[in-house]
């Protein structure tokens, strides 16, 4: 039976994959009868207008230009803001509702990645699945946003058919409510990031140790990247952070008066295999916390994917891997334990590393039972 797969997703879809991506565009190729809907973060006018942020992609729906037509991006117009009450999740509902008649997308499944949906699946009739990639309820947020997330969490947990989650650390905290839930790992495209690429122009010469992944607060340790730009001056290394900017502003113009610490921005996922296989050192500067200890981060698949020497603190995945190529550093000696790795790179074998064709497989088994009886 075909079938339209509603996603919504915390992030967009866009030249940055992650989690959400990966596994949408192997479910499409291994389901050639499958229709998703995939429905990024809203559209946030008020807040445009606000702070006169320019919305670089016009909200509505538009067909991916791959799969066949199989794929449609839906960006909501958010109009007010949460803090109001029932009725901006309404706006969304409907706005939602008008772009799936638009699409003809009836039978549909729904997978929420994103909480702030949690209501859509009160009103569904079909099946429903919750995907938990990150731990919210340990992130440092407003108490009313905290309290607006347990409720969405709690309804998701009781509501939802399938309950997906991608770390060890998420199983423990969620079995609680609810003891089915399936784990299903993150993985890298092993393929691309093995293949051979030329040194990207823009990455300063060597010594370099790379980062890539979003910056954000909740993650990075704006703190230890600059002691560990300071520690690589000596050597005249680099820092070199790849990847969306999420930090506040205060943080962002830290790390851009540090003279050896590049940031590049994001790139897109076929450039970003380069900038891991020419660094000298790849590195994981992550604050310690309950939130980042529920994560399974994709950059633990992908750095060890091209046979790099990485240096992370200890951090939920990277501490759990035997591999010789991880040194666990804490915070104070990470510093000097990447102006090590650098000056002292130990000799490694490319370890075997999970794909994300094997993952695909696992989700469409768990989707499988939701879409035939559905």
């Amino acid at each position: 039976m075909s079938r339209t797969v509603v996603v919504f997703s915390l992030e967009p879809w866009d030249d940055v994959w992650r989690r959400n991506q990966y596994l949408v565009d192997g479910l499409l190729e291994q389901m050639p009868d499958l229709r998703v809907v995939f429905v990024e973060p809203a559209t946030d006018h008020l807040f445009d207008l606000v702070t006169s942020r320019r919305t670089v992609r016009a909200a509505g729906l538009r067909r991916a230009p791959e799969y066949e037509g199989r794929l449609l991006l839906y960006q909501p117009s958010k109009w007010l803001p949460r803090a109001l009450g029932p009725l901006a999740d309404a706006l969304l509902r409907a706005g939602l509702a008008r772009a799936l008649r638009r699409a003809g997308a009836t039978d549909q499944l729904l997978w929420v990645n994103d909480p702030g949906w949690a209501h859509a699946v009160e009103g569904h009739s079909g099946p429903s699945l919750y995907d938990i990639t990150d731990d919210w309820l340990a992130a440092d947020r407003a108490s009313r946003e905290l309290a607006r997330l347990a409720r969405n969490e709690s309804l998701l947990l009781e509501r939802c058919d399938l309950v997906v989650v991608c770390s060890s650390g998420l199983l423990e905290r969620k079995r609680h409510q609810r003891p089915d839930i399936v784990v299903i790992p993150n993985a890298v495209d092993v393929e691309r990031y093995r293949a051979p690429h030329p040194r990207p122009a823009d990455l300063p010469r060597s010594p370099t140790a790379v980062y890539v992944g979003t910056l954000h607060e909740d993650r990075l340790d704006v703190g230890a990247a600059i002691d560990t730009a300071r520690a690589l001056r000596g050597m005249s290394g680099s820092l070199v952070l790849v990847g969306p900017d999420a930090l506040s502003s205060s943080n962002r113009a830290r790390l851009a008066a540090e003279p050896n610490i590049r940031l590049l921005g994001p790139r897109r996922r076929d450039a970003v295999p380069a900038y891991l296989q020419h660094a000298d050192v790849l590195v994981v500067p992550h604050v310690v916390d309950a939130f980042t200890d529920s994560l399974d981060p994709i950059k633990l698949y992908e750095y060890l994917a091209v046979g790099r020497p990485i240096v992370a603190t200890a951090i939920a995945g990277f501490r759990d891997e035997s591999s010789p190529a991880i040194v666990i550093a804490s915070r104070a000696q990470f510093p000097t334990s990447v102006a090590h790795a650098i000056s002292s790179p130990p000799l490694l074998d490319v370890p075997a590393v999970a794909s994300w064709e094997s993952r695909v497989t696992a989700f469409r088994a768990a989707l499988d039972p939701l879409l035939v009886g559905a």
